[in-house]
């Protein structure tokens, strides 16, 4: 996939790209629907002998707009967003940085500058797509800005147990630390990326020594507590239990959050490496013991639920 990230103005034309089936969105997650949107691009350009092409934006539109930009979290970030994308086998992935100036552009500004000059003969986008200056374009309008260059396909609404799939509810399912659910509206489970570094051992002293994470703040990070994962290290996936919170039994000062994961039958050294941190079900809220003895007992029978877990699952 030809990765190809756009300026403003935009200053590609038409003679630099083959014909192309376009599909557009923000498709964080990448999730099911936005699948569907995608696919469906891909599948005009097939049958037309097109090629393929995505755009997307970055950052967030919320991000740039918003008086709070700070709070707006991602499912995916841009690294993986890519990566997704090119697993569905497009042939380019067109970004567009997402400014003031951006936003400012009229609808009709917008398809002529990074539609039609782009050689985009078919455009592709689900029901609630809008464009340009305070998303005045819609996709009911999109065919006529676009008449005479290219042909617009609408993706209906993909629902879930009569929800439609969309990244607020993944959030909300994530924010509310229901991961086991994501993975009927992601195709997948949820996923952060980060490196593990140096904590304060104090796992190791209890028995259990864990992997503390540095994890982007920009992800949503699910609610404190104590799941069941799986950790990408060293090009293998191994099964853990992750806490993520302020460790209340021995912080009192709820400042930083932590995440760190202890790996089942695993003792490698991978400090400073990178890793995929895969969530798969929560097990229980973030709890302050009064005793050492009483948190190493929690942590035997959290391990046992995990292996039980794991045990049932086939993958």
């Amino acid at each position: 996939m030809k990765v190809i990230r756009l300026e403003i103005p935009n200053k590609l034309t038409s003679k630099d790209l083959p014909p192309l089936s376009l599909a557009i969105g923000f498709f964080d997650g990448v999730h099911i629907g936005h699948q569907q949107v995608i696919l469906t691009a891909k599948k005009i350009a097939d049958e037309n002998n097109w090629k393929s092409a995505v755009m997307t934006f970055d950052p967030s539109p919320k991000e740039v707009l918003s008086k709070h930009p700070e709070n707006v979290k991602y499912i995916t970030l841009l690294d993986e967003k890519i990566r997704r994308i090119e697993e569905l086998g497009i042939d380019y992935l067109f970004i567009v940085p997402f400014t003031r100036e951006f936003a400012s552009f009229l609808p009709e500004d917008f398809i002529d500058n990074y539609i039609i000059q782009l050689n985009v003969k078919h455009l592709t986008a689900g029901f609630d797509y809008t464009y340009g200056k305070f998303g005045k374009g819609t996709m009911k309008t999109i065919e006529q800005h676009g008449k005479g260059h290219f042909k617009a396909t609408t993706v209906e609404k993909v629902t879930k147990n009569n929800n439609k799939i969309s990244s607020t509810i993944i959030r909300s399912l994530i924010s509310e630390g229901n991961v086991e659910e994501t993975k009927h509206y992601l195709g997948r489970y949820y996923t952060m990326e980060g490196y593990v570094i140096h904590g304060e051992k104090r796992g190791r002293k209890l028995g259990f020594p864990t992997a503390n994470l540095q994890i982007d703040d920009r992800y949503i990070y699910p609610k404190n507590g104590v799941y069941v994962v799986r950790l990408y290290v060293n090009s293998t996936w191994v099964n853990g239990v992750a806490s993520i919170g302020y460790n209340p039994t021995f912080n009192d000062e709820k400042t930083k959050r932590f995440v760190e994961v202890y790996l089942l039958d695993f003792d490698d050294d991978i400090y400073g490496q990178s890793v995929i941190l895969e969530w798969r079900k929560y097990l229980r809220d973030e709890l302050k013991f009064d005793s050492i003895e009483a948190l190493i007992e929690q942590i035997k029978q959290d391990v046992q639920e995990t292996r039980n877990y794991f045990n049932q699952v086939s993958s």
